[in-house]
Formats: C-alpha cells, structure tokens, sequence
C-alpha cells in the first residue's frame, strides 16, 4: 500500500483542487446573464433547428472519427517501442521503420483520397 500512497495522494488533491474551482467559480464568479451568452454557439455559425429525435449526423463525422481512432491507437504502439529501444537494438530500428512507413502508406492513402477534408 505504500507504493500506491503518492499515486493516491496526488489524485486526491487533483481532484480537491478541480471540486474547489468548480465551486469557488461558481461562488465568486461574476453572474452577468444576456441572451447572446445563454445562446448556443457552433463555431460562429448560427444554431439551426434540428428534429426532435436528433437528426442524422453526416458520414464524414463517422469517417473522421474512425480515422482519428486508427491512427491515434497506432502512434500508441509507439510508446513500448520507446521505452525499450536500448534493448531491441537494430532489429527494434527496423521492425519500427517498416511500422511508420505502414503508417505513412496508410496516411498518404487517406489524404489523396480526400479522407481528411471536410466540406
């Protein structure tokens, strides 16, 4: 249990400090109410109204976040790699070169196929 006692303390006052902003902001924090700050904001663009079940989302918010998902998790790979580099040598260097260059591909793909616009 000793070992765990810094990791414990540290979420501890992680999350003591994140409850303490949240309610002094709250407390303290200035209360000016207008209609243009309780309105929703896209990104600059007016709200529009959408269906009351929601709407349909475009494909491309699905294709974007699968590509996010994909390449995210293989730049994860390269965190083990890292850590034990000394250790793999030259066949370590390697076997990560042929990994980026698949990434690469994969990457290159994508952007000429225009996976990585958003109109």
């Amino acid at each position: 249990m000793n070992a765990y006692a810094p990791i414990l303390v540290l979420g501890a006052l992680g999350a003591g400090f994140a409850i303490f902003s949240v309610v002094m902001a709250t407390l303290i924090g200035p209360k000016r109410y207008n209609r243009a700050k309780l309105e929703a904001y896209e990104c600059g663009i007016e709200p529009t109204p959408h269906p009351a079940g929601g709407g349909r989302f475009p494909i491309k918010y699905y294709l974007t976040a699968m590509l996010f998902i994909v390449f995210d998790i293989e730049i994860v790979f390269l965190y083990p790699w890292a850590v034990t580099f000394d250790a793999l040598g030259i066949f370590g260097l390697v076997e990560m070169l042929l990994f980026v260059l698949t990434v690469f591909v994969a990457y290159a793909y994508v952007w000429r196929r225009g996976g990585l616009e958003w109109d």
